[in-house]
């Protein structure tokens, strides 16, 4: 009898308990109030509390509206100028007390150079909360004892870290990979000396190489570099699916980018059904979970360290770049509604104050924090007023795949002037047959449905929709180039000026632009 996974399945549920317990006393509007309290609390001398007065603001009888009133939004460029560069140079108190000893590098998917951000010891234990609160889910699943004693694949960036005078560096899955809890040393999969792995190659060329000594139930990673893994290992070891190698294979967590447009991949990859489960664990903090595999949506973690604000992602608020406009309405989680896209504000136990994390929400469900990842403030396409989203952009290529049965294993799309008016570049990643013609009319068929705002500008302003069908490894290839090949990386679904550029240069130097 597999006495390990009676016990880990028991400390499951006897954790789970007090979680749901907790829940049912307290509300969502009253657990955010009371992280922003102690947010404050905490951080009122620090030299970004004292700055924003947090003693008077804690005083004050109103606390969310006086932190909204004399607190100011902040971007990252912002953040960073005035105050995190002083945490870098191993200031302490900077805007968390004492010294930052973690920066995760990250550039997102809309940036080109890396990113700073601090992640402190009360963020990596509320990650670790989060992380078991959504292993704890599991419980509520009549999953066979032994199910809790199998690997766990973490496919995530190097655990390597750059040790820079005061602080390391490194991907935030390094950083919280070398924190993880002893206990779960036993199940992490690829372990310490692959995980260490500077470069992707390597760590995958290592992975397919111990693939048949493991017995893996759980697999954690962006979709696309999972994918290339999992395919890797079927053509190594001559396999019809990846079950055949790893039977207790059950449950895949993603992260990162939509799953939509790739679930039709993956459905070949596996003879058995699989449960899909989403997270939203960004390097700002973890910010939701998917809390059960019978729901497509995720529920905001709403007591572990992280204050939200939401910002109506309008153009009241934001420029047709995605560029925040000065002194944005931003609303709380008790003025927030359905169906309404918001960029995120986050306030955290990091020190991030008001802080415009870049991605886009909607709420399926208010009063359960339930929500949807809608794209990034950056990826969406409004040359003349469309508005396309990232949303409708899923939807249009998983409605493609659908209707064509074919594999689209990446795409991007770009605005571009046209003529004396504008036009859609879309690249799609296939090893499928196609015309792009048909790919084409198709895809204007579909956002037209999708999307009010583009039929009619499709009518007056968008002259033309143009597709080209490009191999899927010219994604793959590209990343690497660019040295983001693997990990966390994601290839930006929207192309924006220099890096529109960059990306048809590439294309020209392979003799694939038109």
């Amino acid at each position: 009898m597999p006495i390990l996974g009676t016990l880990i399945k028991k400390a499951y549920e006897l954790r789970n308990m007090p979680v749901e317990l907790k829940k049912q006393r307290l509300s969502p509007i009253q657990a955010q109030h009371d992280q922003l309290k102690n947010l404050l609390r905490k951080a009122q001398f620090t030299s970004f509390g004292e700055h924003y007065d947090f003693t008077s603001i804690l005083n004050s009888k109103n606390i969310t509206r006086s932190f909204g009133a004399n607190v100011p939004v902040f971007d990252y460029n912002s953040m960073y100028k005035q105050w995190w560069y002083r945490a870098l140079n191993g200031e302490a108190y900077v805007s968390w007390p004492g010294r930052v000893k973690y920066f995760a590098l990250s550039s997102g998917t809309s940036e080109s150079s890396s990113k700073h951000i601090p992640v402190t010891s009360e963020m990596l234990s509320s990650i670790k909360r989060a992380s078991i609160r959504q292993l704890v889910s599991a419980s509520k699943y009549n999953f066979p004892v032994h199910f809790y004693e199998k690997g766990i694949l973490m496919i995530g960036g190097s655990t390597h870290l750059q040790y820079n005078g005061t602080y390391y560096a490194g991907d935030l899955s390094g950083i919280t990979t070398g924190n993880i809890p002893f206990w779960f040393q036993h199940f992490y999969k690829p372990g310490k000396r692959i995980s260490k792995a500077p470069d992707w190659s390597t760590k995958l060329n290592e992975m397919v190489k111990k693939a048949p000594s493991w017995d893996i139930g759980v697999i954690v990673g962006v979709p696309a570099w999972v994918q290339i893994l999992l395919e890797r290992i079927i053509e190594e070891y001559h396999l019809k699916t990846i079950h055949d190698i790893w039977p207790n294979l059950t449950v895949y967590v993603h992260s990162g980018v939509s799953f939509a447009p790739y679930v039709k991949s993956f459905e070949k990859l596996f003879s058995k059904p699989m449960l899909y489960s989403e997270s939203y664990l960004a390097s700002e903090g973890y910010i939701a979970y998917q809390n059960g595999f019978d729901i497509k949506r995720m529920q905001l973690v709403v007591d572990n360290g992280i204050y939200f604000e939401f910002i109506p992602f309008n153009n009241v608020n934001f420029d047709d770049d995605g560029n925040l406009v000065a002194n944005p309405v931003a609303l709380t989680l008790e003025q927030a509604e359905n169906n309404v896209e918001y960029a995120l504000l986050l306030s955290t136990n990091a020190g991030a104050w008001r802080y415009l994390i870049g991605d886009t929400i909607k709420f399926t469900d208010v009063s359960k924090c339930e929500i949807i990842i809608t794209g990034r403030t950056k990826h969406f396409l409004s040359m003349c007023g469309e508005h396309l989203s990232q949303e409708n952009m899923n939807r249009a290529i998983e409605m493609l795949q659908e209707e064509f049965n074919i594999e689209i294993r990446e795409f991007t799309v770009a605005g571009v002037r046209h003529e004396s008016l504008f036009a859609h570049r879309w690249y799609l990643g296939t090893d499928d047959k196609i015309d792009p013609k048909v790919a084409s009319a198709k895809i204007d068929e579909y956002l037209n449905q999708l999307n009010d705002d583009y039929m009619v500008e499709r009518m007056e302003a968008i002259k033309e929709v143009f597709v080209k069908i490009l191999p899927s490894g010219v994604f793959n290839n590209y990343m690497k180039k660019l040295g983001k090949e693997g990990s966390a990386n994601k290839f930006p679904r929207v192309l924006k000026g220099q890096r529109f550029d960059e990306w048809e240069a590439y294309l020209k130097e392979l003799n694939l632009s038109e």
